[in-house]
């Protein structure tokens, strides 16, 4: 799935973000709206790993979807 419709249908898609990074809180969730970029920001912050590695699972996410 694209950016624009993860972004988009965000309501929907946070169960599943949530499911997927269980240490991202609903309000993380919520200032992500679906915007890739604060995504993989705040998967750097919690869970500590390199840029590339939150980009790669980012984007592993919205394929799997």
């Amino acid at each position: 799935m694209n950016w624009d419709k993860i972004e988009g249908n965000w309501k929907e898609m946070k169960g599943k973000a949530r499911a997927s990074w269980g240490e991202l809180t609903d309000d993380e969730l919520t200032q992500i709206g679906g915007k890739k970029d604060q995504l993989v920001g705040k998967l750097q912050q919690k869970y500590g790993i390199e840029r590339e590695e939150a980009e790669r699972r980012a984007e592993q996410w919205a394929n799997d979807l």
